[in-house]
């Protein structure tokens, strides 16, 4: 019998579809729509044009993530894809933002669109469908026309993998359809493997995004948003004490799970996913104690090696 292939192989060699529409999606319009996202969140949106996208951190007023969105800036508005179990929350949160003065609405476009990531081959054949050229950078986007509604396709996978998203009025199944698909499973095992933080496991009010690694989310010299005073003195004053950074275990843990060097607690493993006959987890390490090629424990003693993961060692 031939062995199962891994899931990162099959990705790479057949691609693959994975149908993200229960994701948040939320509309920004009005003359000062990039303006107010400028000022809430912590990336420059204020450089991007149309056609243009970025990921960008919400943030609590002392830097402690709420959410890691991408953003796709459009002529007339700008689209934000949340997390799940954060689009409620931060309808909500930006809503309170809003001042009288502020020419800016903030719809939710979750129930009345769709959203799919589409990885390696899948994607390749979708942009060659659809006539497009390569894109320039990450997260460029065009809208086209498919039957009769709007689809955009933006360059980025959400992973450190090759591929798009693809943001649409209509559902894409007939487009989509004869690729490999993803269940909810499948994105969480390939999160974790890629390192990708996610809502209510790595990016929690316990972390702020330069502990996430997610630097690239952060503009440091475009002035004042929520959070910005302390990410600044962190950054001044190098005054991270803890990272994130993949986990390599002989066998599964469930999370959360503190991790130890000797009997020191200098760490806590904060996702998990079974693989290989062993295990891959997530998790933040004391930057005093070193990063990859540290070998901590658990409770239970089982050894974690500490390793480097695509998505933050492309983004960091």
């Amino acid at each position: 019998m031939t062995p199962l292939r891994d899931l990162l192989e099959r990705i790479a060699t057949d691609g693959a579809v994975y149908d993200c529409s229960h994701w948040g999606r939320l509309r920004l319009s009005g003359r000062d729509r990039l303006k107010f996202l400028h000022n809430q969140s912590s990336n420059n949106c204020l450089v991007l044009q149309p056609g243009q996208g970025a990921d960008t951190v919400f943030l609590t007023s002392t830097a402690r993530t709420l959410d890691l969105a991408t953003l796709l800036v459009h002529r007339e508005w700008v689209d934000l894809l949340v997390s799940p179990q954060r689009r409620e929350f931060l309808l909500q949160w930006l809503d309170k933002y809003i001042f009288y003065s502020d020419e800016v609405q903030v719809s939710d476009r979750t129930s009345e669109s769709y959203c799919y990531r589409v990885f390696g081959g899948v994607a390749e054949k979708i942009t060659a469908q659809f006539g497009l050229e390569g894109f320039t950078h990450p997260y460029d986007h065009v809208t086209v026309t498919h039957d009769g509604a709007c689809l955009t396709l933006a360059a980025t996978s959400g992973l450190a993998l090759p591929g798009l998203t693809l943001w649409s009025d209509r559902p894409l199944g007939d487009l989509l359809c004869p690729y490999p698909q993803l269940s909810d499973a499948d994105w969480e095992h390939l999160r974790i493997r890629q390192g990708r933080p996610a809502a209510d496991a790595e990016l929690t009010e316990d972390y702020n995004p330069l502990e996430a690694r997610l630097g690239h989310t952060i503009s440091f010299n475009k002035g004042c948003y929520i959070g910005q005073e302390t990410i600044a003195r962190l950054h001044t004053y190098q005054g991270v004490k803890q990272h994130l950074w993949g986990l390599e275990l002989r066998v599964p843990v469930t999370p959360p799970t503190p991790l130890l060097l000797g009997d020191e607690k200098v760490g806590l493993l904060t996702s998990c996913t079974s693989l290989n006959g062993g295990a891959f987890g997530l998790g933040y390490v004391r930057t005093k104690v070193g990063g990859a090629g540290l070998t901590l424990q658990t409770p239970e003693g089982i050894p974690v090696q500490v390793v480097e993961v695509p998505f933050l060692r492309s983004v960091a």
